[in-house]
């Protein structure tokens, strides 16, 4: 198992629109956590970036979750990526 973040980079009408789709977010975020893969979710700041933290066998897990986020979907995601994170305290 490996970490894998998944950052996005929110649009400028996230905060407008969010509530929206809020709830069927949290729903879609829940799944993956109550399934062990969703270790930690939050946005960053002021809400133009935000992180979510994956332990997975590979990057798969992390690229559905965006795909199928509502947020992504509806576009107040502009962009995300998922890199591999190496932890190498506290693992």
């Amino acid at each position: 198992m490996h970490y894998y973040i998944l950052e996005y980079v929110t649009g400028e009408n996230y905060l407008e629109e969010r509530m929206k789709f809020r709830k069927e977010h949290l729903n879609h975020a829940t799944e993956y956590f109550n399934e062990g893969y969703l270790k930690l979710g939050g946005a960053i700041d002021s809400a133009n970036e935000a992180v979510l933290v994956f332990k997975a066998d590979s990057d798969k897990i992390a690229k559905t979750f965006a795909e199928n986020d509502p947020y992504v979907k509806n576009g107040l995601v502009k962009a995300w990526t998922v890199k591999k994170w190496n932890v190498v305290i506290g693992n």
